[in-house]
C-alpha cells in the first residue's frame, strides 16, 4: 500500500532523508529501552513509554479481532492525550488508516470526514465535551453513514466495543488477535497510514494523505535545525491529528525518546505552568499561542528560563512578538514555512542570524525543489518573486485523498504542489512570506495583505489579537476591517487606532477602515486565527452599522 514509487523511495533512502522504520516499531523499541520514562504529561498525569506501547498494543489487537480489513480507515476522535497518539500507533499496526478528527470538531465536520472516507469505525472516549459518544454515534448512523463498530478507549486500554452497524448499539464481547496476527498487516514507513483534515478555515475540510517518512524525515530536519538532545522536554500546543502537532507530539519526540507535555484543552495559563513545572525546553505552538503567552500577565511571574527553543507557524509571525518572546525567555525562535499537505520548503536555525530568524522563514531545505509563480502563473523563480510557491521532495504528502478537482488545485500539470501564500526568495536562498493569495484585501486595485495589517494592529497596547478581513464596498471593491480582541479594562476606537498607527509610520494604505471588537477572536480546531469565522463577524458589523447610519 506504498503512496510512493520505488524508485523515489530509494532516492531518498539512499540520501538520508527517508528510512525503513515506521513510527509504530520505534514506540516499541523506546518503550523496551525506557518502560518507566515519561512518554506524555497532562495537569494530571504522566504515562510512560511501557503504557504508551501497551495500550497502543491492546487497540490494534482489538481492531484486529473486529474483522476491520487491511487498509480499511478507522475514525479516531480523541483530546490531546496520550490517548490520541496510542490510538495512531495502534491504527498504523493493525493495518487499518486513520481518519484524524480534532477534539473540536462540530457533528458537520465529523460527519463529512465519516461519509467521505467511509470509516468502519469510531474510536472516542466514552464522552467528549461533556457529551455521551454514544449520542455523537446514534446521529452518525442516523444520516446513514457507513459505521460499523464503536470503541471506548480510556487510559487502561479498551473499555468497551460496540456494533453499531444495526438500529441500536450491541455490547461485542471482547477479542484481542495475536501478536502475529497484528504484526502481519502492520504498516511500512511509507504506507498510507492516516487521514487527517486541513484546518477547516473555510468549508468543509479535505483529507491530506499521511505516510511515515515524511513526518520522520521532517522531524530530524527540526533535530538538527533546533540542536535537539535526549535530554529536552516538549511542549506539544497543537492538536495531534493536524499537520504541526504530528511532528511535533507525535513524531519528533519518538524519534528522540523524550517526554512532551500536552493538554487535552488549550489554556494559556496553564501551558505557562506547566512549561515552568515541567522545566519545558522545546516549545511548539502556533503565533497566536505565543502571542497569547506574552499578553498573559501570569508569563510575567513565572520562569520561562528552561526554554531553548519556540518553534512556531501555521500563521504569520511577527517579527516584534518574536524578538519580544527572545528577550523575554531567552529561547530561539524558529520557524517553518509550509502546511499540512507540503511539509516544508525552509526553515530557520539557531544558528542563523537574529535578523534571518525573525525577519524570515529560513533558507529552503536541500531536496526540496522550490518555484515561484506569479498570478498569471509565469516562473519568476529567477527573480525571486513574490510569487505563489510550488514544491515537490522528500517532505511533501501525496495529495488529497478522493478528491480529482482538489488534488488539480494542489499541484501544478508536471507534478510541484502549490500553496496559496505569497513569497520572496532571496539571494542566499532565505524565503519572506509577505501574504497569502486567500488573504490579500484589494482595495481599489492595490493589494494590502490582511498578514501585514494585523501585525500593525497589533501592536497598539489595548489589542490582544487581531484579525484582518476585506469587507466589500461600493466604490473601492474592499475596504479593510480589523476584528480585535482587546486586554482586560481596556477600550479602543477606530479614531485611536489610526492615530497609533500613523505615529509609528505606518503607510495609510494599511489603516483599518473599520473595526470591530470582540470578545475573543474564533480559532479553528488546529488552533490558528478562523478567517471565515471572523470575515463573517466583520459583514454582520459592517452590515449593522451601515443600517443604523442610514436609519439617522
Amino acid at each position: 500500500m506504498s503512496l510512493i514509487d520505488p524508485e523515489t523511495v530509494g532516492r531518498y533512502v539512499e540520501s538520508g532523508w527517508w528510512g525503513t522504520d515506521p513510527l509504530h516499531r520505534l514506540v516499541r523499541e523506546q518503550a523496551a529501552r525506557t518502560p518507566d520514562a515519561d512518554a506524555y504529561i497532562t495537569p494530571s498525569a504522566r504515562t510512560s513509554w511501557a503504557t504508551y506501547d501497551s495500550v497502543a498494543d491492546d487497540l490494534a489487537a482489538t481492531l484486529v479481532a473486529l474483522g476491520i480489513p487491511v487498509g480499511d480507515r478507522v475514525a479516531v476522535q480523541l483530546p490531546d492525550t496520550f490517548l490520541v497518539h496510542a490510538a495512531l500507533v495502534a491504527t498504523a499496526r493493525a493495518g487499518v488508516v486513520a481518519v484524524g478528527i480534532g477534539a473540536r470538531a462540530g457533528d458537520r465536520e465529523i460527519a463529512h470526514l465519516v461519509r467521505k472516507t467511509g470509516a468502519r469505525a469510531l474510536v472516542t472516549l466514552d464522552a467528549l465535551a461533556g457529551r455521551s459518544s454514544s449520542v455523537l454515534v446514534r446521529e452518525l448512523r442516523d444520516l446513514g453513514l457507513p459505521l460499523a463498530f464503536h470503541v471506548v478507549l480510556s487510559d487502561r486500554g479498551v473499555e468497551g466495543v460496540f456494533d453499531v452497524s444495526g438500529r441500536t448499539a450491541v455490547p461485542v464481547p471482547p477479542g484481542r488477535a495475536d501478536r502475529a496476527d497484528v504484526d502481519g498487516r502492520s504498516f511500512g514507513p511509507n504506507d498510507l497510514n492516516l487521514l487527517n483534515s486541513t484546518s477547516g478555515t473555510t468549508g468543509l475540510p479535505k483529507c491530506v494523505t499521511q505516510f511515515d517518512n515524511r513526518w520522520m524525515a521532517f522531524s530530524r530536519l527540526a533535530i538538527e535545525a533546533g540542536h535537539l538532545r535526549g535530554d529536552d522536554v516538549f511542549f506539544g500546543a497543537v492538536p495531534a491529528p493536524f499537520g504541526f502537532g504530528l511532528w511535533t507530539s507525535h513524531y519528533a519526540p519518538a524519534v528522540l525518546g523524550v517526554p512532551t507535555v500536552v493538554l487535552p484543552k488549550f489554556d494559556v495559563e496553564t501551558m505557562i505552568r506547566m512549561i515552568e513545572r515541567e522545566r519545558v525546553t522545546v516549545l511548539c505552538c502556533v503565533s497566536t499561542q505565543f502571542r497569547m503567552l506574552l499578553n498573559s500577565a501570569l508569563a510575567a511571574q513565572a520562569d520561562l528560563s528552561s526554554l531553548r527553543v519556540m518553534f512556531t507557524g501555521g500563521e504569520a509571525v511577527p517579527a516584534d512578538r518574536a524578538a519580544e518572546f527572545e528577550d523575554r525567555t531567552g529561547a530561539s525562535v524558529l520557524q517553518f514555512f509550509g502546511s499540512n499537505e507540503s511539509g516544508a520548503f525552509s526553515v530557520t536555525r539557531v544558528e542563523d542570524s537574529f535578523e534571518r530568524r525573525i525577519g524570515t522563514a529560513g533558507r529552503l531545505i536541500p531536496e526540496m525543489q522550490v518555484r515561484l509563480f506569479d498570478e498569471d502563473g509565469r516562473d519568476v523563480t529567477a527573480t525571486g518573486g513574490p510569487g505563489r510557491p510550488a514544491g515537490r521532495g522528500p517532505l511533501t504528502c501525496a495529495g488529497y485523498y478522493d478528491d480529482a478537482d482538489a488534488n488539480a488545485e494542489l499541484f501544478t500539470k508536471d507534478g510541484w504542489m502549490l500553496m496559496g501564500d505569497l513569497v520572496t526568495v532571496d539571494a542566499d536562498d532565505y524565503l519572506t512570506p509577505v501574504g497569502r493569495t486567500s488573504d490579500i484585501i484589494i482595495r481599489g486595485g492595490k493589494n494590502i495583505s490582511a498578514p501585514q495589517v494585523e501585525q500593525e494592529v497589533e501592536t497598539h497596547p489595548a489589542v490582544d489579537l487581531a484579525g484582518v478581513v476585506a469587507v466589500p464596498d461600493p466604490v473601492f471593491g474592499e475596504r479593510v476591517c480589523a476584528v480585535v480582541s482587546l486586554r482586560p479594562g481596556r477600550a479602543l476606537t477606530l479614531a485611536d487606532l489610526v492615530e497609533h498607527l500613523s505615529a509609528r509610520g505606518v503607510s495609510k494604505e494599511l489603516f483599518p477602515e473599520h473595526l470591530v471588537v470582540a470578545d475573543a477572536l474564533p480559532r479553528s480546531s488546529g488552533g490558528k486565527l478562523a478567517k471565515g469565522e471572523i470575515r463573517a463577524l466583520a459583514l454582520e458589523s459592517v452590515v449593522e452599522a451601515t443600517v443604523r447610519a442610514s436609519a439617522q
